[in-house]
């Protein structure tokens, strides 16, 4: 009998897990059927809590695995979150998996496909295939097959696997509720400085408090696109350029910045300046696009600039404060003008420029400004506060998860 990191109850055995399941991969390229409908297992979709989606071929343009009935699809990927997709159905259309999945299919009479999607997410497996499940890690390393076959996991006799999956299930169930309570009360945050900013600024048509005017976006500040490089071979020996993936609300963080080859007598052109407001002009996601992001410089000594698919707006100060500029494009009012201002092209949503810097804004005296941003800077403050506690409850929440399968399957439910 194997020995495995814990005493097992009477009738439980550790066994490997390759001495259980099956590890098959075959592989389809769908290009090849470009008018055929698939059923596409992604890394995306598990992430968001959705279904498999049906892609036709000629849209999903790489080599994919088939999947099957029976199997249970595990990431090879280093995540923040360990991911086990059960395929329990068949399906009218052929079922396919990224390449970043391992095909696992338990031998028949053994072990429960149920009980195979839960082990792979405790703490004992995920510690043996080097997973940091404590979420620290953004690294994409992969995971080696032969590693994560030769794991340990606890095997009961199979009616006992169910009857643990059945009370598994009955506790996540109360989890799952506490965290759709959790994502309201997100949503309640974000809601609640969107009213700040509807009770702000007026909407076009409204009468204008005295002292007020509208003009165009363009009139109040300077625009212009961004540039892009060959990635620099050293650090010293480039720039750093702020993308989109450096917004964070409305803030840049530009310590991940891309690290690029840019002339110097160009780089003067493209450099940010504190103040600067940074908009995303292209995105697979509409809401992304047009999304603003103030630049406040760290004061590490570098210069950073911005890429090409980002528009920067250098106000004109002594007409309106860049923080008032930033919380009026956030409103309600100027979110559905630049939803409105957009292309589609390729698959990808892009601003229209022209229409983005067109848009009326209204205008008060200097000092009513930054009377409102104040306001505005407090409201924004008790959100963070919210969206904190939640996170740290969306932590405690995972984890009690991870309570509640280590006792699982130690035989302590």
């Amino acid at each position: 009998m194997t020995d495995g990191p814990y005493k097992l109850p009477p009738g439980w055995r550790w066994v490997r897990l390759e001495e259980v399941v099956g590890h098959q991969r075959r592989s389809i390229d769908p290009r090849r059927f470009p008018d055929e409908l698939f059923l596409l297992y992604s890394i995306p979709s598990y992430d968001k809590g959705r279904t498999p989606e049906r892609v036709p071929g000629k849209q999903i343009g790489s080599s994919k695995l088939l999947v099957e009935r029976g199997q249970c699809l595990f990431s090879k990927l280093n995540p923040r979150i360990p991911r086990a997709w059960v395929v329990h159905e068949a399906s009218p259309y052929r079922q396919i998996a990224s390449t970043e999945f391992m095909p696992l299919k338990p031998r028949e009479g053994i072990l429960d496909l149920d009980y195979l999607g839960k082990i792979l997410l405790s703490k004992t497996f995920l510690e043996q295939v080097r997973i940091d499940v404590t979420g620290a890690t953004g690294s994409r390393q992969r995971l080696k097959p032969d590693i994560v076959l030769a794991a340990l996991i606890p095997l009961p006799p199979l009616e006992e696997q169910r009857r643990i999956v059945a009370r598994i299930e009955e506790l996540m169930e109360r989890v799952r509720e506490a965290r759709r309570l959790r994502e309201e009360a997100k949503k309640d945050a974000d809601r609640l400085m969107q009213a700040a900013l509807a009770e702000v600024f007026p909407r076009p048509g409204d009468p204008l408090p005295p002292g007020w005017k509208w003009v165009k976006l363009e009139e109040v500040c300077e625009h212009k696109s961004g540039i892009w490089g060959p990635e620099a071979e050293a650090p010293t020996d480039g720039f750093p350029i702020v993308r989109s993936t450096e917004i964070a609300g409305h803030r840049l963080d530009p310590q991940s910045a891309s690290i690029r080859s840019v002339p110097t007598d160009k780089a003067q052109r493209y450099a940010l300046q504190s103040g600067d407001v940074l908009v995303n002009k292209s995105s697979g996601s509409p809401h992304l696009v047009g999304w603003p992001a103030i630049f406040e410089d760290p004061g590490d000594g570098r210069t950073y600039l911005f890429s090409n698919f980002m528009l920067r707006l250098r106000v004109d100060k002594s007409r309106i404060d860049p923080w008032f500029m930033l919380y009026y494009l956030h409103s309600p009012i100027a979110r559905a003008n630049y939803l409105g201002a957009q292309d589609t092209t390729s698959g990808l949503r892009n601003l229209r420029v022209r229409d983005f810097i067109a848009q009326p804004i209204p205008l008060p005296p200097l000092p009513e400004q930054r009377h409102i941003v104040a306001y505005l800077d407090q409201v924004q403050a008790q959100v963070t506060v919210l969206k904190k506690a939640q996170e740290s409850t969306e932590a405690e929440l995972y984890r009690l998860e991870q309570s509640i399968l280590d006792k699982a399957f130690r035989g302590e439910l």
